[in-house]
């Protein structure tokens, strides 16, 4: 049986395009705003593409970079409560 994945609380900073589309394998998608900061959980070698959104009424994307979950900056902890 193969060893379990590890999982990873990573972010993404949006600070220069008006919306970026975040894709991860397994097809889900995180959308940033510009200026803003989401969290998120990612595995070990996966490959997140990073997807530059300009006018969300077009189906127009530019492909930004694909990136490996651990090349992304970790994630502030947060306090339990």
């Amino acid at each position: 049986m193969p060893p379990a994945a590890t999982k990873l609380r990573k972010a993404y900073v949006n600070v220069d395009h008006p919306a970026v589309l975040l894709r991860f394998e397994d097809g889900h998608e995180i959308r940033v705003a510009q200026g803003k900061v989401k969290t998120f959980d990612a595995y070990v070698g996966e490959v997140i593409r990073v997807i530059a959104l300009y006018d969300p009424t077009s189906r127009d994307r530019d492909l930004l970079e694909s990136v490996r979950a651990e090349d992304l900056p970790d994630a502030e902890p947060h306090e339990s409560r």
